[in-house]
């Protein structure tokens, strides 16, 4: 077992900040956090407030998917209903929009880089894109009959909007994202019966199906940007979809990233439960087995019991693991917006800043 430090270094931000607008996200955690981040998201604002919420209504316009269901199902101003390839349409043939996410990167990036030329933003904070799985998407908005089929198309336009996103941002100064949490229902299902069970994945292999993905995603960020993986249990209303009984399938899932990935990681993020300052859910970190230059963020940080819940659970997982940043267990943009400056204290508080 690795010694542990006295304390943990280091903050990571998600993705999602419950704030009006990214300069006033950029503003608010440069001015919180300073130096103790190392990268900064635009706090995923606008549309993108829920995660990929906002991809149905993308995909939605595209001629040859359909909506499925008469009523629109609501996420705020979003509709999230489910989609499928019309009858007689080519899965090929369909021709996909730009999906959002590189439009809003560039915007926010011109605003990063004037913020920090003005010095609100540390020089050596990098601006970060977080991205979603292809898989999570179409897991989780189109309907199992077709997935197999769409995965290509909806794959090669997120991979599009990624390039869009290198073109356009310095390397030096860009960190990548990958968020995977759709896969992590399909993990804790394991041994489901394809047959019986429409949130299965598409594939057979479980397991050599997710690396396979995961591999070719580290592969499309060229190696002079920095890439990390936040892994995640879902956030609906600030609660996971289904509550991990302990860190090892996350365990299981990064050493395997680690392992498939063509290219070093700069970071991994695994959440914690507000309830788990037990052992017995740190205790499969022992065998988390990621390489120097690797950071590690516990998602132990929550808003309902601040600096005394997050440094009991700092306590319960030193034993189990060595050097460590601080995080939320998921974006904090469904949290209430009032509740921020009192989160961005609490990471303040237990991290020390880098050197």
């Amino acid at each position: 077992m690795t010694e542990p430090r006295t304390a943990p270094q280091g903050v990571h931000l998600v993705g999602s900040i419950n704030q009006p607008d990214a300069e006033t996200a950029f503003r608010t955690v440069a001015g919180a956090l300073g130096q103790r981040l190392r990268r900064l998201p635009d706090g995923e604002t606008g549309l993108r407030f829920h995660w990929i919420a906002f991809q149905p209504d993308v995909l939605g316009a595209v001629d040859g998917l359909e909506r499925v269901g008469a009523e629109p199902i609501r996420v705020g101003p979003l509709d999230v209903r489910p989609l499928r390839i019309a009858d007689g349409v080519d899965a090929e043939d369909l021709v996909l929009p730009n999906l959002g996410y590189a439009d809003a990167a560039l915007e926010s990036w011109e605003l990063f880089e004037r913020l920090q030329a003005e010095g609100v933003i540390p020089a050596s904070v990098k601006f970060q894109v977080s991205l979603p799985s292809p898989a999570a998407v179409i897991g989780a908005f189109v309907v199992p009959a077709d997935r197999a089929r769409f995965e290509p198309v909806y794959r090669a336009a997120l991979f599009a909007e990624l390039d869009r996103v290198l073109a356009g941002v310095p390397h030096d100064r860009l960190a990548v994202q990958w968020d995977t949490a759709v896969e992590f229902g399909w993990i804790e299902a394991a041994g489901y019966d394809k047959g019986d069970n429409p949130n299965a994945p598409w594939f057979d292999d479980l397991w050599a199906g997710l690396m396979e993905r995961a591999a070719e995603q580290a592969a499309r960020v060229p190696a002079d940007v920095e890439a990390g993986w936040h892994l995640c249990y879902g956030d609906v209303a600030e609660h996971h979809f289904i509550e991990p009984t302990d860190t090892g399938n996350l365990v299981e899932f990064a050493n395997r990233l680690v392992a498939a990935s063509p290219r070093p990681l700069q970071w991994i993020h695994l959440p914690v439960p507000i309830e788990r300052d037990d052992d017995a859910y740190f205790a499969p970190l022992d065998a988390l087995a990621l390489p120097e230059g690797t950071e590690l963020y516990l998602g132990l940080v929550h808003r309902e019991d601040g600096v005394e819940g997050a440094e009991r659970r700092i306590a319960a997982a030193a034993p189990n693991v060595g050097a460590f940043g601080v995080a939320t267990e998921c974006g904090f943009g469904r949290s209430p917006r009032e509740a921020t400056d009192a989160l961005l204290a609490t990471h303040a508080t237990i991290a020390a800043p880098w050197a």
